[in-house]
């Protein structure tokens, strides 16, 4: 695993399936499978496992409430959906046999599936997601007229800052992508490299510092879109009255 992009497994017309989007596909089934799992196993008296789910919903929608306050209910669907798809598809990426299963071509192993946030294509595929979905919230929460005097203005002076704000925005998308798919690779890496010189027991305590790691980033990066969001759907009169205070 070298190339910063998926390797190709086949094609199916023009479309090129990659390791990288197998992973994403089994990323998919496992989050829909337990989707439909805890859906059909709802209790109004819960269980443990329910009892679980619900604390940990709660606890993130009251992080939520936080930092966005009146605007959580329109930014907490997209901070847990960023947050669940990213740690199991940085979990997933650790499982046995994912990396190291594949065919040879050229010398090099192909691996069957390789974990999706190791590809730079999805890492920043998921920042631009991120970024349209933070700026169209902007649009339809505080107006077109508010949300363009950010970045454009008759004043010199707040013309500097809007175009400073632009660059901001470009920076963000770019930050987020290579941020969690640095983490994501270079530890892939370490255990595939650990992993093939020592076969057992020695890759345990990397093992466990990916799952560390893989939880952290998730977090990273919904949180951070959290915080964009939620600075973006504030009036910019009242933000840069907060911002004084």
């Amino acid at each position: 695993m070298e190339h910063f992009a998926g390797e190709s497994i086949f094609r199916l017309g023009i479309l090129n399936v990659t390791n990288t989007l197998l992973n994403t596909l089994l990323t998919d089934l496992i989050i829909f499978s337990l989707v439909f799992f805890i859906a059909k196993n709802l209790k109004s008296l819960p269980n443990l496992f329910q009892s679980g789910v619900e604390l940990i919903v709660e606890w993130f929608y009251s992080l939520t409430e936080t930092i966005s306050e009146k605007n959580t209910g329109k930014i907490f669907p997209y901070f847990m959906t960023f947050f669940i798809f990213i740690l199991i598809a940085n979990w997933t990426g650790i499982l046995p046999g994912v990396g190291s299963i594949g065919f040879f071509e050229d010398d090099r192993l192909i691996p069957l599936f390789r974990g999706a946030t190791t590809d730079l294509n999805t890492t920043l595929a998921l920042a631009l997601i991120s970024a349209v979905a933070t700026h169209t919230m902007s649009i339809r929460t505080i107006g077109i007229k508010d949300y363009l005097s950010r970045y454009f203005s008759f004043n010199p002076i707040n013309l500097f800052i809007g175009a400073l704000e632009i660059i901001s925005e470009i920076t963000k998308i770019i930050s987020l992508s290579f941020r969690l798919f640095g983490n994501i690779f270079a530890g892939e890496m370490v255990l595939i490299t650990v992993a093939g010189i020592f076969a057992f027991l020695f890759p345990i305590p990397f093992l466990l510092l990916e799952i560390i790691v893989g939880l952290v980033q998730a977090l990273v990066f919904s949180m951070l879109t959290m915080v964009f969001m939620a600075v973006l759907s504030t009036p910019h009169g009242e933000h840069a009255k907060e911002v004084s205070h």
